[in-house]
């Protein structure tokens, strides 16, 4: 149906207190503590909060074990309300792979915050579920399978609110029989929660200048495969890292191993995206990792039961932007607040959705709205979760500057030193040199990496992968991959780094395809998209910007 055929009627508005984008730890946690301390204090405060995945916990993917200090102070008594969280950690193991054998590393060795005595290994997809749970029971709104598509401003320029995006527009851009207006839902005070590398907190870093004073946020891909293992190979309650190979020493990166449940393994693989080598494929690389000696009997007798993969901010306090704007904040990963070292983020999250409830909280007795809430940007750099990440804050761009061999082991001295020296190091604060994208270098240094072809049984090509992470799009509608350029691909990328796209995508969703003239071609398969942002961040031209598919689509992570 054309569009001069079908009336495009204005967007209805929705009025809330608060307007939450996310419903993963950060932005659930910012919602039910706004309701406790309404109820605590006979107040009304109506608090929305929109989530792109089909239902609230469909698009979380972590490893995860997490310190439940931020849960602690949110829900007390989670464990009598049936928190999901039951296989306390019990043994740490730290693992140095090289190509055919390994070496532990003496716990002793290892600084104390590296330590997860008191932490639990988790799905957090199910936590995060059951948190949606807890905040409906306190009469949050929450509005799964709607994705916030834009930003309100009023005439000042402070964001009053989002609007989700039309449903049923065809891939041509014009509305379809099935064609529904989005919604506007208007907000005394918008908080974004989208997650790593979030399209809104994009666009509101860019417009605010809220990265002005910091150095570039750096990012690395996460990959993680959910295993079934045979009992007699289930060790519940064991987490063991390792870094090494199959990674060079200039490719930072690592991996993880988590028990726990009923006989379930989560199996992990993290590549710094600084990489160098355009022709380096961090889902082969994954693959690979999972030959190894040291590796593959854990997965002997079992089964891979789920796939998916997601971008982690490693930029740490160097790269937190200012996270306050008028009208609104920046939570969680939205604004980068994993620690790095500790693969640990939900806590961070969590306490800064308390934080910015707690100053939204204030701002609202006082009548004030659409200005900005100082007192969270205060918390957060003053309190715990600023602590958190000053002490590990030059793990990372030591690495990236000496590779892992010396860069990890002067992180870990750094770290010792802060822990010895109540937060002081002689080392000071180390900056990051420059964006990820920028880091690749020209095809032309490097030799094609032959990845070995996958046995179906412990390694899996990506699309059989895919499938596993249950991912679905609406085929007819607009490419939410968006090409600046279309002609950088075939013109620019594939000349000068054999167009990377095809390897650093971890689910097919690029190609250069061949025509039977020989001319190449650049595909987007973007039906297959797991919604990872690593193709947002990576590509070498800055091309290709991610923004938000029809509401509802993408992976849906049962249990991850």
């Amino acid at each position: 149906m054309a569009q001069e055929e079908i009336e495009i009627p204005p967007r209805e508005a929705m009025e809330f207190d608060v307007v939450i984008v996310g419903a993963g730890p950060a932005g659930l946690s910012a919602a039910i503590r706004l309701r406790q301390l309404a109820a605590e204090s006979g107040k009304d405060i109506s608090v929305v909060v929109l989530e792109k995945g089909s239902e609230v916990g469909a698009h979380i993917l972590s490893g995860a074990v997490i310190d439940p200090v931020g849960l602690n102070r949110l829900i007390p008594d989670w464990k009598s309300k049936g928190a999901p969280i039951d296989t306390e950690v019990v043994e740490d193991r730290f693992l140095v792979l090289g190509p055919e054998g390994d070496m532990r590393l003496p716990n002793i060795m290892m600084p104390p915050l590296m330590n997860n005595h008191g932490n639990y290994i988790v799905s957090l997809g199910a936590l995060t579920r059951w948190l949606g749970e807890q905040a409906t029971e306190l009469g949050v709104e929450i509005y799964p399978g709607f994705a916030a598509a834009e930003f309100l401003t009023d005439e000042k320029g402070a964001v009053v609110g989002v609007a989700t995006g039309d449903m049923g527009v065809g891939r041509d851009g014009e509305p379809k029989d099935s064609f529904v207006r989005g919604m506007e839902l208007r907000g005394k005070y918008t908080f974004i929660a989208e997650g790593v590398r979030g399209s809104l907190a994009k666009q509101f870093i860019r417009k605010f200048g809220l990265d002005a004073a910091t150095g570039p946020q750096k990012y690395g891909i996460g990959l993680k495969e959910l295993w079934e293992v045979a009992p007699e190979r289930h060790h519940r309650g064991l987490v063991q890292h390792s870094f090494g190979w199959p990674l060079g020493n200039r490719t930072g990166g690592g991996s993880f191993l988590y028990h726990y449940g009923e006989n379930l393994v989560s199996v992990g693989f993290v590549v710094h995206l600084n990489y160098e080598n355009p022709y380096l494929s961090p889902y082969d690389e994954f693959q690979r990792f999972k030959t190894h000696p040291a590796i593959r009997g854990t997965f002997e007798g079992g089964k891979r039961i789920a796939y998916g993969a997601r971008a982690i901010t490693e930029g740490g306090w160097q790269s937190l932007p200012k996270l306050t704007f008028p009208g609104g904040a920046l939570l969680g990963c939205s604004a980068g607040m994993v620690n790095v070292p500790r693969i640990k983020g939900s806590h961070n999250a969590i306490l800064s959705g308390i934080a910015a409830a707690e100053a939204a909280f204030a701002a609202l007795g006082a009548d004030r709205a659409h200005d900005e809430l100082t007192d969270y940007e205060t918390e957060v750099r003053e309190g715990e979760i600023g602590r958190d990440l000053k002490m590990v804050r030059n793990s990372k761009p030591m690495w990236s500057r000496f590779g892992t061999a010396l860069g990890v082991s002067l992180g870990g001295m750094d770290m010792w030193l802060r822990t010895l020296f109540g937060g002081w190091s002689p080392f000071g604060t180390w900056s990051h040199d420059k964006p990820d994208h920028s880091a690749l270098k020209p095809a032309s240094a490097f030799e094609p990496i032959a990845y070995p072809k996958p046995d179906g049984v412990l390694t899996f090509d990506k699309l059989t992968n895919v499938s596993f992470s249950a991912t679905n799009h609406e085929e007819d509608q607009p490419v939410h991959l968006q090409l600046t350029d279309p002609n950088i691909p075939i013109a620019v990328n594939l000349p000068t780094w054999a167009e990377p796209a095809q390897r650093y995508c971890p689910a097919g969703v690029y190609e250069v395809v061949q025509d039977e003239k020989g001319n190449a071609r650049f595909q987007i398969n973007a039906q297959n998209c797991v919604h990872c942002k690593t193709c947002d961040i990576k590509d070498p031209s800055q091309n290709i910007t991610w923004v938000c598919p029809e509401g509802g689509g993408g992976p849906n992570y049962a249990e991850m």
